[in-house]
This record gives structure tokens, sequence and C-alpha cells, in this order.
């Protein structure tokens, strides 16, 4: 693969999660990364642009893989796999940062042999 995968993460306000997720991982030279949220109360909500642009979209709980689908319907999704980290850590908490780390790596080396 020549280019790098676009990674789409979601979170409910895009505050903690997914802003983590997006932090650690800004500089990885395997793909390119970008951070949403679900909530219109979110630091950057979820628009169509962005799923077009993802390859790839992880979200942090099975619900906000529901939402994505029912709000989106008509577009052709990219895969989506949930990470399954609930809603109870602050922005680069030290567990967050190694669950995100593992999950998206993990994931990574499944899907993109990365």
């Amino acid at each position: 693969m020549t280019d790098r995968p676009n990674l789409l993460v979601v979170c409910g306000r895009n505050k903690k999660r997914s802003r983590t997720a997006e932090y650690i991982f800004k500089n990885d030279e395997r793909f390119n990364i970008r951070s949403v949220g679900l909530s219109p109360k979110s630091e950057r909500k979820i628009t169509e642009e962005d799923l077009k642009w993802a390859d790839l979209v992880f979200v942090m709980e099975v619900e906000h893989r529901g939402r994505i689908s029912g709000a989106y319907r008509h577009l052709q999704l990219p895969n989506i796999e949930v990470l399954n980290i609930e809603d109870e850590y602050e922005f680069m908490d030290e567990e967050l940062v190694q669950l995100l780390t593992d999950r998206i790596n993990d994931t990574l080396k499944i899907v993109y042999k990365l």
C-alpha cells in the first residue's frame, strides 16, 4: 500500500477519548488520523466529509456505531470498529492511552498488516 489509510476516531463529545487517540497517533507514519464527536456539543462534530475521508472508523462504544449507521445510512460507510472504551477517563489519562494504543494497533495489524 502506497497511500496511508485515513483513520477517523469517534467518541461522544470529542473532548477526552477520541482527542486522546488523535493526539497520541498524530505523528504516526503509518496512517492519517482525525478525531470527532457525535454530540452537537462536540469540540469537532462528525460530518459526511469525515466519513467519506475515512478508510476505517474507530468508535468507543457499540452505541456510537449504531448512531453513525443510522444518521448516515445514505452513505457507503467505511468499516466501523468498536474499541469498547467507556467514558470514564480524562484526556491523556495513562490507562486510556494504553487502551487506545493497544486496541488501535491490534486492529491495524489485522486490517492493514501495519
